[in-house]
Formats: structure tokens, C-alpha cells, sequence
């Protein structure tokens, strides 16, 4: 049957209109597919660029144990966090305090200050520190009973508002908060451990040639500067009080005059489950009474350095043993002491330079680039 010209043109045109159609919506789904396709790989590239951190959820402030209920975690864009934040989950899982049997310790504010609290047998109860001992203890029937904690608490070392993100620089493993008269001190003297590192914790001790060896302060941790991009091999920094920073001086003195003595350093194998030591150098006459008279040390701490050293078998080592190794010095001693000091300072000052260079040739080195 003869198909007349209208129907034909007709037909073509509905041909040409559904080839069209067909067109438009293979670019639209095509485009649709690209899309679809850039907003995976941006989910995919966003989620390797995450990263889980922790963050309070409380208002911290200096000093303030960190329990893990003021925690949460939140997944964050690694760009947009300090570097130090995301090793921090471990070192919260790892330290979370609980007593030895694995009851959490929780925080709980009351009139605006936090108290510490603990769930044993059922019960919730207090969880309170003794001043004189530092050890802490919940009441039972009027009495303390003592509770052994598994790990060091988390400190803050500054006051910190909700939703900060936690970093070891904010923190810091030890149950000492940050006070008034902490100062960084840097030794060169010591004899170091051979794997000594950044981090780690350590007592730094005195040794006399008759093998009497003293604890002079204890579990610090220690701080390696970096010199021209390499460690230093013979420098420390350590956190002291006013009170050990007069104990480190006496010790550092004395071993000066004496031939043969040593001030070194040992390591703490698990210094998070570890307890510190108990300083066990008897200073001086001139140190204790410099200690007894120094408004910047705390009443406490005076009290406990007397009840430590002013006892009849500590007297009796500084008396019988100490003392006359010093005192039998004499003039040797004195020059030992001068040639010491000098080739401390002498240290020093090489290090310091070595670091100032190191500085001028990285400034160097950047103006080169930029030009």
C-alpha cells in the first residue's frame, strides 16, 4: 500500500524525535554515571584521607586526670588534625585506668569540680588521693581501703575546653600535673643508655668509687634535641621541680670533685604499669637548708624531703660515707670540679652554636629554594 508523502514525512519525524530522545537521555545518564562515579571516588579519597581521633567532651582543666568518659571519637579529615593526634588512641586505649581487678575509673562533676569515682562490687564510691602518700583509696565503714591502679593516669597539662582534639603535646603519662615552678632543665653530663630515646622514661642516679649508688631524681621523661637533623649524643631534657633541680645540682657537684664517680642514667622497662622510684641521695647540709628556706617549693614537699633524709640512716650515709669521700678531696677535688664545670659549659655553648647553624643553613637553604 503506497504510503502518500504527509504519513512519510510524519513517520520520519517521530523517528527522528525517538532518535533524539534516545540522544539526550544516553547523555544524561552518561553524565549521571560520571557523576556518580567522581562523588565515589571523592567518598573513597575522603575516607583514606580520615582519620579517628579522640576529642573531650568535657571542659578539662591543668593538672586534671583523664578518664575515658570524657573521651569520644570523631572521624576527622587527616589534614585538618596536628600529626600527633592520631597516635594518640592507642596511647588512651593502653592507659585507661582501671583498678587491678578492671573496674573503670570514671569522672563525675560535682559543684564544678570533677571527682573521681570507681564501680566495685556493685557499689560506686569515691575514689580520693592521700596528700601525704599520693596513693589513692575509697571509705569503707570510716576506713581507707587502698586501691591498686593498673596503669600511670593521664594528665592535662593545660586547660582545655570540650570538642579539643587530644595530642601528646596536651597530655602527658604521669600522675605530677604541671606546676608553678616545673622548669625543662638540659643536662650533658650524664652517661646515657646506648637506645635511649625520646619518650622514654628514666631515674637519673649518682654512683661514688666506694659503690655507694643514690637515686638522685626519678622517673622523668626524658627529651633527646635534635642537632643539625640528628640527635644529640650527649644532651637531655627532662621536666624538673625546684626541689630536684637543687638535688641534680648537689649531685652534680659532688660527683665533680670526686675521681671515679658517675652520674648516669637508667631506663624504665614498662613505665606505664612501673611505679617511680624513691629518691634515696641524701643531699647536703647547704642543699637541705637552701630546700627548707625556698618559697618556690611547696610546704608537702618540704615535709617529705625532711622525713626522707633527716632520718638516722640517711644522716648516717651522708655522714660516714659521703662526706668524707667528698671532704677527702682537697684541692684536687676543687680543681675537678672547675675543669668539669668549664667542659660542661664549654658543651654547651658548642651545642648551642651547632644548633644556631643548623638553623642558619636550613634558612639558607629555603631562600635558595624560593628564588
Amino acid at each position: 500500500m503506497a504510503t502518500n508523502p504527509m504519513q512519510k514525512k510524519a513517520r520520519n519525524s517521530f523517528l527522528l524525535g525517538m532518535l533524539v530522545m534516545l540522544l539526550i537521555a544516553g547523555i544524561i545518564i552518561a553524565f549521571l554515571f560520571i557523576q556518580l562515579m567522581n562523588k565515589t571516588r571523592e567518598e573513597q579519597e575522603e575516607l583514606k584521607a580520615s582519620v579517628n581521633v579522640y576529642v573531650l567532651n568535657q571542659d578539662v582543666k591543668s593538672g586534671q586526670i583523664i578518664t575515658t568518659d570524657m573521651l569520644q571519637t570523631q572521624t576527622v579529615n587527616r589534614n585538618l588534625v596536628p600529626s600527633n593526634a592520631t597516635s594518640d588512641i592507642s596511647i588512651i586505649e593502653d592507659y585507661a585506668l582501671q583498678d587491678k581487678e578492671g573496674n573503670d575509673v570514671y569522672t563525675k562533676v560535682e559543684n564544678n569540680e570533677p571527682v573521681l569515682y570507681i564501680r566495685r562490687d556493685n557499689r560506686e564510691q569515691k575514689l580520693q588521693k592521700e596528700e601525704e602518700t599520693d596513693n589513692y583509696y575509697i571509705e569503707r565503714s570510716n576506713e581507707k581501703e587502698y586501691i591498686e591502679l593498673n596503669s600511670v593516669p593521664l594528665i592535662a597539662k593545660v586547660d582545655m575546653n570540650a570538642n579539643t582534639v587530644i595530642t601528646t603535646d596536651l597530655i602527658t603519662k604521669s600522675d605530677n600535673p604541671t606546676t608553678n615552678d616545673l622548669r625543662e632543665q638540659e643536662y650533658n653530663m650524664l652517661v646515657l643508655p646506648v637506645d635511649l630515646q625520646s619518650g622514654d622514661y628514666i631515674d637519673i642516679r649518682v654512683q661514688f668509687p666506694s659503690g655507694q649508688d643514690f637515686i638522685v631524681v626519678s622517673k622523668k621523661e626524658v627529651e633527646i634535641p635534635m642537632i643539625a637533623g640528628t640527635d644529640s649524643p650527649d644532651t637531655i631534657r627532662v621536666d624538673l621541680t625546684e626541689d630536684e633541680i637543687l638535688h641534680m645540682s648537689c649531685a652534680i657537684v659532688e660527683s665533680y670533685r670526686v675521681n671515679g664517680s658517675k652520674l648516669y642514667v637508667t631506663k624504665y622497662t614498662e613505665a606505664g604499669m612501673q611505679e617511680a622510684s624513691t629518691p634515696t641521695f641524701p643531699v647536703n647540709r647547704e642543699t637541705s637548708e637552701l630546700i627548707s628556706n625556698n618559697p618556690n617549693i611547696v610546704e608537702r614537699i618540704k615535709q617529705e624531703i625532711n622525713a626522707r633524709y633527716n632520718n638516722n640512716g640517711s644522716v648516717n650515709i651522708r655522714n660516714n660515707y659521703i662526706n668524707p669521700t667528698i671532704n677527702g678531696t682537697g684541692e684536687e677535688g676543687n680543681t675537678n670540679l672547675r675543669t668539669k664545670m668549664d667542659e660542661s659549659i664549654t658543651n654547651a655553648q658548642n651545642s648551642r652554636r651547632e644548633y644556631l647553624e643548623s638553623l642558619a643553613g636550613e634558612a639558607t637553604a629555603t631562600t635558595t629554594t624560593e628564588e
